[in-house]
């Protein structure tokens, strides 16, 4: 596996867990709609994705139909923070076991047997894994501001902070 996915999962990874700080725990049941997540499941959500993603990584195919739509609530910010921690270092030791062959293999998406994509692993870790946490951890970054809680510098700056000065 390229030394380069694992860097970029380690450097994401921080910055992922600055984001998760900033979510008030007296916060976690709130929505900015009804259909959206709660805060709090969001949160969770983003924190369990690498070790989720690298899970379904190891099949040769999975179905979305068995998949659970509800991320379970945190209880605490610690509980959020300790679930990153354990999330990312389950995905690093995957991504540093990965070998080429297994990387360059076929993976497949499937619902109730019908096949939606099929790819190579390789890019639905980048896929399914990396921009899926990333898109969700800027939908978080918008809860953050809805609630007027400093958003925390992402890449580059925010309204917040500016790391350039």
């Amino acid at each position: 596996m390229s030394n380069a996915m694992l860097n970029e999962l380690q450097r994401e990874a921080a910055i992922t867990k600055g984001v998760l700080e900033r979510v008030p725990e007296d916060k976690f049941a709130w929505k900015p709609h009804e259909k959206s997540m709660s805060a709090g499941q969001l949160a969770m959500h983003i924190a369990t994705i690498p070790a989720g993603m690298c899970r379904l990584a190891v099949l040769d195919e999975f179905d979305v139909a068995s998949a659970n739509p509800n991320p379970p609530f945190p209880a605490s910010r610690e509980e959020l923070l300790k679930a990153l921690e354990t999330s990312v270092a389950a995905a690093s030791e995957y991504f540093g076991a990965l070998t080429p062959e297994a990387g360059s293999a076929t993976w497949r998406l499937t619902a109730q047997g019908r096949e939606i994509v099929a790819m190579p692993r390789i890019e639905m870790l980048r896929s399914l894994l990396l921009n899926h946490w990333y898109h969700h951890r800027g939908q978080l970054s918008v809860y953050l501001r809805l609630l007027d809680v400093a958003v925390p510098v992402i890449y580059g700056r925010s309204a917040d902070e500016r790391p350039f000065g």
